[in-house]
């Protein structure tokens, strides 16, 4: 035990904590590293991870007062609410703390959009959301621009460092944000330092996948705390001891922790004032050690304060402890002093580490497990001023829930949901919802404390969870509302439901939901006239048409007959109808109709039927080949769907229209900035298909250093069980210029046959010429003649209206064209892609007629070819074009893509005879007795020759010479 009976830590005063930051320097460097970094404005994220107890507040801390004299240091922490609780709560917390310091000024007007995140900012009259009702797709993402550029405005007065404490606690609509933060807003002169327990990341925690993807964006890192060794255990140990402690404390105290720092402390702190057999076995007994010593007055304090949380105010503690003042505070300072809580400025109190409250929470009994919860709800609910603004209704729903209160958790976890809601919290809204259902079960008068039925909080749920973006968890409530409804009584509420499913199992790639769509029609046929029946039939109509044309056009027509009857004309259901006789075949592809809707639209203010029109004529006016108009209706759109808050949903299709045409365009740039910022708003299922395809073919043709990941995402959707032709053929494109770019002609020749074969490739002109013509690319490239053929078939049977799809169809015969016609059909294609006006295609075009051009021998015209197209490819950013355009150059013996004149030959005049040799087949043995030369120098001739012809072997060098005329005398 040790001398006079004292324990082995010896009769020294022991300090609550410690002093002095150990064993951390490498770690302290990093984050000073990269708050350097963000003065320099490189956005730079920190990912700080570690067991708890082992020291990441404390990391920060100290790291906080290092640069506080050149950055501006801002801390948010994440509560232990659950995926159900507060949303956005760190955000909040520190937006307050620059409300405070900068005043209202700083929010540069956008008072009522920030009130989302903090409710006690005054909100115009009118823009407070309901207290209950369906979502809509709320403009989340303008709302996260908001943020990001008021941070931005700080960062650039002052360096900023944003830290989110307790990442594992975090919410999804706050690990939303910080996604958008790093991923997409990359603000400049900001630091951002997350913190999360590896400990508490068990298989399907959700914070693995999301700090997965954060590990993939540019400028993250991690930084992972270990537990200190032996030595850092001393050191810790000297510190709180204030002398240097016995080498065997020091090794008992190092085995029994592990080196975490928080238990190095409470082991320290409990056996300071006995002998070692007395010190706690357990981690709970450990954490709880010091509690035990507090007067038994500070002991019950301490176990109302864990019920409230972490962290706490003053007046709410007291409102729930019911004690006169003077005893509270007695109690609360044998609290503060012991280190277990502390106050701070504003009032309120925090336990010094969430595993001390969790060890106390765990020791409430069930009875006052329940009452304490249950005391804090009715406080909150009396005084919701005793929490911060807006956290009232989460923290109620979280108390009574915890109190096992079913019917007051039932009803206030519906009101927390709609909370939520109306801040855009709308997977938080689905939990909340969810936990609702789960009520119901064990509430008997459930329907009359919510004022509706099942069925109606089954699709309140549903339309919660869709607009969440959580499809698959839609599809299931889809199912359990469809079981429930009475198709007898209710056909057109059946029927709205069976139509939600099948959008949403083509949605999710599962089916093309034509039964269940089938289905809704036939209850609706049983109902008599309305606009809600007429709406319906109009949406299920368009849906047909994407999988049975002609079925569609009989609802379409039945429609219109019931439209006109009723004199009814809704923009929306013009829309619709529009759209179908554009797939019936108008010359103009129906856009002298939705031009008319679009005017009605605008007329009447119906903004969903306006967007939903700007859609259609971007996409339009994309086929017509009208370009700059195509991207400026989408441009509309986009800003008509922020005003009303379905960017997420129809805006996104509008932002790919846009970039669509913007690469037709030639404007990759603004292109790639527009896929971010689809990328942003994360739309989900196969509507987040379109944006990425395009991105996916910019990087490639960019030769992105992500252009493979880019890729990969973007083809894994055609593992799905259904996709629409209009999303599967341009993935087949994708596959197939992937396949050309890497040069593998296995996988050209694959992907080429697995499109050919595919029966909608004669159905959908606009996306299937590209197919074709990419596919008659890569027979040409491998020489495989049935593919060729099967390609020059195929393009018989399919339409060639418009100037792309003219291009491509030229592009298609140049390929499979042969002798003197060649050089002709090559000609012919170019002269369509300058007709058409896409500047990428047209380089792509030109260089296989220069190609052509030089197994012909007309030199000048290979020069002028490859200039243009190198010219053309450098103004695009398109580095393999660029890359192809130098390649063929140096081939032919250009002096340089851009002056189009004959230079120095690239092969010397006896590399041109011993290629001659190797084109008719000679071994390298043979080439030397015909030239009179050793073995040796044959193979050396030949591996220049391969260098120089930028090819990999020596069939690849004949086959090239042959076909750029090579071989004949200049």
């Amino acid at each position: 035990m040790g001398d006079g009976g004292r324990g082995m830590l010896g009769a020294v005063s022991v300090r609550p904590t410690s002093t002095v930051l150990v064993g951390r320097q490498r770690e302290m460097a990093r984050l000073r590293a990269a708050a350097g970094r963000a003065r320099a404005g490189e956005p730079v994220t920190v990912l700080v991870g570690g067991e708890a107890g082992v020291g990441k507040t404390r990391l920060l801390e100290e790291f906080g007062r290092s640069v506080s004299d050149d950055a501006r240091l801002l801390v948010g922490q994440c509560l232990e609410l659950g995926e159900a609780g507060l949303p956005f709560a760190p955000f909040a917390a520190v937006l307050r703390s620059v409300l405070r310091r900068d005043g209202p000024g700083v929010l540069d007007g956008y008072d009522a959009e920030f009130a989302r995140l903090l409710p006690e900012l005054v909100r115009p009259a009118g823009t407070a959301a309901p207290a209950a009702g369906p979502p809509s797709d709320a403009p989340r993402g303008y709302l996260f621009e908001l943020v990001a550029q008021l941070f931005g405005r700080l960062a650039a007065a002052q360096p900023l460092i944003l830290v989110i404490e307790d990442l594992h606690w975090a919410d999804r609509s706050t690990r939303d944000l910080i996604a958008f933060l790093v991923r997409a807003a990359r603000t400049g002169r900001l630091l951002l330092v997350c913190t999360y327990r590896t400990d508490e990341l068990h298989r399907g925690h959700p914070l693995r996948p999301f700090l997965a993807e954060l590990d993939r964006a540019r400028g993250v890192e991690r930084i992972e705390l270990s537990r200190l060794e032996r030595d850092g255990t001393g050191a810790v140990l000297a510190g709180l001891l204030g002398a240097e402690p016995a080498a065997r404390a020091v090794d008992d105290i190092h085995d029994r922790t592990q080196g975490n720092p928080l238990f190095i402390e409470e082991l320290a702190a409990a056996g300071s004032p006995i002998g070692c057999a007395a010190l706690p076995e357990t981690l709970r007994d450990l954490l709880l050690a010091r509690v035990d010593r507090l007067p038994e007055p500070a002991q019950r304090v301490l176990r109302i304060a864990a019920a409230g949380g972490n962290r706490l105010a003053h007046q709410l503690l007291a409102e729930v402890a019911g004690l006169p003042e003077a005893e509270l505070d007695d109690a609360l300072r044998a609290a503060v002093a012991a280190q277990l809580l502390v106050a701070d400025p504003d009032g309120d109190y925090e336990f010094r580490h969430a595993l001390v409250r969790e060890a106390v929470h765990d020791e409430l009994l069930p009875g006052e497990h329940a009452r304490l919860h249950a005391r804090f709800a009715a406080a909150i609910e009396a005084h919701p001023h005793l929490v911060a603004a807006g956290r009232a209704p989460a923290e109620i729903a979280h108390h009574w829930y915890a109190a096992h209160d079913h019917p007051r958790a039932l009803v206030t976890a519906r009101v927390a949901a709609c909370a939520a809601a109306d801040r855009y919290a709308y997977a938080e809204q689905t939990r909340l919802l969810e936990r609702v259902l789960e009520l119901w079960e064990v509430v008997p008068d459930a329907a009359d404390r919510l004022g509706m039925d099942h069925l109606a909080l089954l699709e309140e749920t549903l339309g919660a969870a869709t607009t969440a973006g959580d499809y698959q968890r839609a599809l299931t409530l889809t199912r359990a509302a469809l079981a429930e409804v009475d198709t007898g009584e209710q056909p057109l509420r059946a029927a709205r439901l069976l139509d939600r499913r099948g959008r949403m199992l083509a949605m999710l790639g599962k089916s093309d939901g034509a039964t269940e769509l089938r289905e809704a029609y036939r209850l609706v046929s049983g109902v008599s006239d309305g606009p809600d029946r007429l709406r319906l039939l109009a949406d299920l109509a368009d849906h047909l048409a994407r999988i049975d044309h002609a079925d569609a056009a009989r609802i379409a027509a039945e429609v219109v007959t019931a439209a006109q009857a009723a004199d009814t004309d809704a923009a929306l259901l013009l829309v619709q109808l529009a759209v179908l006789k554009r797939r019936e075949g108008a010359a103009d592809l129906g856009l002298a109709e939705l031009r008319r809707c679009e005017a009605l639209a605008r007329a009447a203010g119906e903004t969903p039927a306006l967007v939903s029109a700007l859609v259609h004529i971007s996409d339009v006016l994309f086929e017509l080949g009208r370009y700059d108009e195509s991207a400026q209706a989408a441009t509309d759109g986009v800003s008509e769907a922020r005003r009303v808050g379905i960017s997420r949903s129809t805006g996104a299709y509008l932002l790919s229209n846009r970039a669509e045409a913007l690469l037709a365009l030639g404007r990759w740039t603004e292109a790639d900035q527009v896929c971010a910022e689809a990328a942003r708003l994360d739309p989900p299922g196969v509507s987040g298909l379109h944006w990425l395809q395009l991105r996916a073919a910019l990087r490639l043709a960019q030769g992105h250093p992500r252009a493979d990941e880019t890729v990969a995402r973007a083809l894994s959707f055609l593992t799905k069980p259904y996709l629409h032709p209009h999303n599967r053929l341009p993935l087949y494109l994708l596959r197939l210029e992937t396949a050309l770019a890497a040069d593998d002609r296995v996988e050209a020749l694959r992907a080429a046959q697995a499109c050919l074969t595919d029966p909608a490739i004669v159905d959908y002109p606009r996306y299937s010429w590209p197919v074709l013509a990419a596919a008659a690319r890569a027979a040409r490239h491998v020489g495989d003649e049935a593919v060729a053929g099967e390609v020059a078939a195929l393009a018989g049977g399919v339409a060639a209206r418009f100037p792309a799809e003219q291009a491509y169809a030229a592009e298609v015969v140049a390929c499979g064209a042969s002798g003197a016609e060649t050089l002709a059909a090559w000609r012919t294609a170019v002269a369509a892609w300058r007709t058409a006006g896409q500047p990428g295609e047209l380089a792509r075009v030109l260089l296989g007629y220069a190609e052509v051009a030089a197994g012909a021998g007309k030199r000048d015209e290979v020069g002028a070819a490859v200039s243009e197209a190198a010219g053309l490819a450098d103004g695009l950013g398109a580095v393999r074009l660029a890359e192809r355009a130098a390649t063929l150059a140096r081939r032919v013996g250009l002096r340089g893509a851009g002056n189009g004149r004959p230079g120095a030959d690239l092969l010397t005049e006896r590399e041109r005879e011993v290629l001659r040799l190797v084109a008719a087949g000679h071994s390298n043995s043979r080439i030397a007795e015909q030239l009179f030369i050793s073995p040796k120098t044959a193979s050396v001739h030949v591996s220049r020759i391969i260098a120089k012809l930028d090819v990999t072997n020596r069939v690849e060098a004949a086959a090239l010479a042959h076909r750029l005329n090579l071989l004949t005398d200049r």
